[in-house]
Order: structure tokens, then C-alpha cells, then sequence
């Protein structure tokens, strides 16, 4: 690896090819998005009434767009909970109270028609809207025996790695290099497995702290220097460097997931030789 980029943020481990982990298909679709275009509607039809009608159209138009937020980012939490085996339900049921805006805003440009229409669109938008999206979390998963402090601990170790991804992300653009702003998107997708693993069993995170923390701020830095470097002079060997970097730190994070889940498995056949032995002591075990 360059000593240029990345020999003092590497750890020690035995480095081997990795294959880029998959791309998973962004929550926030095609239906979340029509949801910010759909209010427009009565934002051009509110100039084409009378100054009742128009303050009622633009409310239905600024009630829709904060529906249409709520909407995305309640899906945005609902995929980060089902992305996790062990994890706390969201504390605003944001799609819930989205129904709700988008019913009220649609009852709110149906006052003209009367009352009757009002609750008749109200009704059927905030019924259509939770058939479309459904239900927020209500529960939470997985957290019986957990430790809640060593979990909210967790939390902010991935939050704050998290903003070091980002700001990869963030810098590369700058380099104007596609090809390796794709391999800093890989790269982060391969890093949150290791997010995973800790957060599906708290206990890990003292065995991957120094990845989340040292090392990914010595790649945020690292990215952060190569792309100012790159965008003022192309300089060639600088990518090289930084791109046997991102290939080493890559396979370094994923061999350190697979040795918490190797720790893993040798706890777990420790437990059930323990059992075992205790079993045999007392004389019932199954022969």
C-alpha cells in the first residue's frame, strides 16, 4: 500500500482480494418521489380561484410537501430497521402522521365543494396513503436481554462512521473521477457490513472501534487530500496510491467482520461443550 495515502491509517491484517459487495436498490423510489410533484397540482390550481380558494389550494400544496418529507423520511427509517436484526422501533411514526397531513391537506382543497366532499377526499387520501406505504415500526426488534447503554453506545460509534462515509462520498465528487467515486460507493458498502455485524450483537463494538473511528477518519482524510490533489494537477500516481489504499483498507475491514463472526462461532461451541460436559455430569445426557 502507498505510504503516501494509506500506510499509518492500515491495520494489521494479512490483506486478500475481495469482491465489491452488491448494490442494494435505494428505499426512496419512484412512488415517494411522485410525492413531491403531485402538490404542484394545487399549487398552479390555487391561482385560478378566488382569494378563498387560493390560500386553501397553497395550504393543501405546503401540507402535501410535508407529508411527502414525513413520507421519505419514514421509509428511509423503516429500511434502516429492516436492515438490522437487532433494532429500536423510530421514534416519530413518520408515515403514520404523513396519512394523516394527506388526508387533512386533501380535505383542506375539498372545503370548497363542502363539507361532505371534504371528509369524503380526506378520508380516502389518508386511507390511500397508508395502503401505499403501510404502517411505520411500532415495535422494537430483537432488543430482549440487550443491553439498552451498550446499544445507544453502538448507535453513535455507527452514526459518527456514518459521517465519515459521507464525507468521502463528498470529497470524491470533487476529484470529477467517476469511475472512482463508484469505487468509494463499493467501498462503503463492503465497510457497512462490519456496521452490521456489530450492530446485530453490541458486544462487538469494542473489538471493532478502531475501525470505525482511526481508520475511517484516516480514510475521510486521505480522500479529503487525494481529491483536492487530483482536481488541481490529474496526478495519475496519486490515484493509483489512493485506490491500493481503498483495495487494502477494504479487505482489512472485511477480514475483521469475519473474525467477530468467527469469535462468534468459537463462543458459541464453547457454550454448547460446557452444556454438554454438565449434562454428562448429571447424567442426562441422551445416549
Amino acid at each position: 500500500m502507498s505510504k503516501r495515502f494509506g500506510g499509518r491509517f492500515s491495520p494489521d491484517a494479512e490483506q486478500r482480494p475481495l469482491e465489491a459487495a452488491p448494490a442494494r436498490p435505494h428505499p426512496v423510489g419512484a412512488r415517494v418521489n411522485l410525492l413531491f410533484v403531485v402538490p404542484f397540482i394545487f399549487a398552479i390550481r390555487a391561482f385560478f380561484n378566488d382569494p378563498v380558494g387560493l390560500a386553501l389550494n397553497l395550504g393543501a400544496f405546503a401540507v402535501l410537501m410535508l407529508a411527502a418529507w414525513l413520507t421519505r423520511e419514514g421509509v428511509l427509517a423503516q429500511a434502516a430497521y429492516e436492515g438490522r436484526k437487532i433494532a429500536r422501533r423510530p421514534a416519530i411514526p413518520r408515515k403514520i402522521f404523513a396519512s394523516l397531513l394527506t388526508g387533512g391537506a386533501l380535505a383542506l382543497a375539498g372545503v370548497s365543494g363542502g363539507m361532505g366532499a371534504a371528509v369524503i377526499f380526506g378520508v380516502l387520501g389518508a386511507a390511500l396513503h397508508f395502503g401505499a406505504f403501510g404502517p411505520d415500526p411500532l415495535a422494537d426488534k430483537g432488543m430482549e436481554g440487550v443491553d439498552t447503554f451498550q446499544t445507544d453506545r453502538v448507535t453513535r460509534a455507527i452514526e459518527e462512521a456514518e459521517t465519515h462515509l459521507s464525507a468521502m462520498h463528498d470529497a470524491i465528487k470533487r476529484s470529477g473521477d467517476r469511475a472512482l467515486a463508484d469505487r468509494v460507493q463499493s467501498f462503503g458498502a463492503t465497510i457497512r457490513q462490519l456496521f452490521r455485524a456489530v450492530e446485530n450483537d453490541p458486544r462487538r463494538l469494542s473489538a471493532a472501534q478502531r475501525y470505525l473511528g482511526v481508520y475511517l477518519v484516516g480514510a475521510r482524510d486521505a480522500t479529503v487530500k487525494f481529491a483536492d490533489l487530483y482536481a488541481r494537477n490529474r496526478d495519475q500516481q496519486a490515484r493509483v496510491n489512493y485506490a491500493a489504499l481503498l483495495d487494502d483498507l477494504e479487505s482489512r475491514f472485511a477480514l475483521r467482520r469475519e473474525a467477530l463472526l468467527e469469535n462468534d462461532r468459537t463462543d458459541l461451541e464453547i457454550e454448547i461443550e460446557v452444556l454438554r460436559e454438565r449434562l454428562e455430569r448429571e447424567g442426562l445426557r441422551a445416549e
